[in-house]
């Protein structure tokens, strides 16, 4: 009996700390979202109830917890965490640098934030190639670690088809990628546009039929003429994403940070797509709110009143520089007894 109530104390414990170290946050200091109700998370079920009507699907590719918030609110069907987050967010010039753990980094990040979208995290580049059982043991630590629901992958080879064959065949949902595949630019020569001759128009159907053979649910196509992705889309019974690939596609998607027109720095104006449509200039709004925010603090206009909402009462700021003093602090008693009066002041 005592190592039981000794086992049940120890419970209670563990679970009072575990509430303690909840990642929700204080109301009086902090608020975060509200939580969203699980019956309304897009489903695979509902991706092809969309397609079936003819009803556009909308995907954005994002990164971190505040742009999956946004899209939790936009209600977007699909967040894809892209490998692209190589370049967007970390800077570099192609999607090959970005290892799996900060694809997983990414993944949890959007997964908090993102309650309904569909999530589906990219095999980020060196983590699928080497055979199937790499692929899988990929796909499944992106499911498990990373919160997403399916994974895509890039390419039509025969070990990218085989490699998306197994992960379907592993439980695991699977979306394709073709025309401008970015991870494969070693042997493209460079992100260029793919479909605009008969024989690679050709290739890319076939590759697409490939990708929906192996099990694939959708398939993304990048960056190639829209008579090639209507062709593709006809020929398909899947959905197909389109990219910088016309308004046949089954749906579109783009980056949050390029469609919002937030990145104003000459790295990210040289990877902004052409295709891509800026529907806001937030980097503007962003580089203005920055440069306010450093004449304020130059000029002391910030914080004012307004912005210091913590009080400690009179009697006890007194009482404060009394013990200062006591301890020989002089200087940080007359600090603190003339921020009170200014305090007052500029009330």
């Amino acid at each position: 009996m005592a190592c039981l109530l000794r086992a049940r104390n120890l419970s209670f414990s563990v679970a009072r700390r575990v509430r303690c170290m909840s990642n929700v946050p204080e109301n009086s200091v902090y608020s975060g979202p509200k939580s969203q109700n699980p019956n309304q998370r897009v489903t695979l079920s509902h991706l092809r109830q969309k397609h079936r009507a003819s009803q556009p699907i909308t995907m954005v590719t994002a990164y971190d917890y505040p742009a999956a918030v946004h899209l939790d609110t936009a209600a977007i069907d699909i967040c894809l965490v892209g490998d692209s987050a190589a370049m967007v967010v970390h800077g570099h010039d192609t999607t090959l640098p970005i290892t799996l753990d900060e694809m997983l980094v990414h993944c949890r990040a959007v997964a908090r934030g993102a309650k309904t979208p569909l999530l589906i995290g990219d095999l980020p580049f060196g983590t699928y190639e080497s055979g199937s059982n790499q692929a899988v043991d990929t796909a499944v630590r992106i499911l498990k670690e990373g919160g997403m629901d399916a994974i895509k992958l890039e390419g039509g080879s025969p070990s990218r088809i085989f490699a998306a064959k197994a992960i379907v065949e592993a439980g695991i949902a699977v979306m394709g990628h073709v025309g401008l595949t970015p991870q494969a630019i070693s042997v493209l020569g460079g992100f260029r546009p793919q479909g605009k001759n008969v024989a690679s128009a050709v290739k890319v159907v076939e590759t697409a039929l490939a990708l929906q053979e192996a099990g694939c649910f959708a398939v993304v196509l990048e960056c190639v003429p829209a008579p090639v992705a209507a062709a593709a889309t006809a020929a398909l019974q899947i959905p197909t994403i389109g990219i910088g690939a016309g308004p046949f596609c089954s749906g579109q998607v783009l980056v949050y940070h390029d469609l919002l027109g937030m990145l104003q720095h000459p790295h990210h104006a040289k990877v902004t797509p052409k295709f891509c449509k800026q529907y806001a200039h937030v980097g503007n709004v962003i580089n203005k709110a920055l440069l306010e925010y450093k004449e304020d603090v130059a000029n002391g206009s910030f914080p004012d009143a307004l912005h210091s909402p913590y009080k400690i009462s009179r009697t006890d700021a007194d009482v404060f520089s009394n013990e200062l003093q006591r301890l020989g602090l002089d200087k940080a008693a007359s600090a603190a007894s003339e921020a009170v009066q200014k305090m007052v002041t500029t009330k």
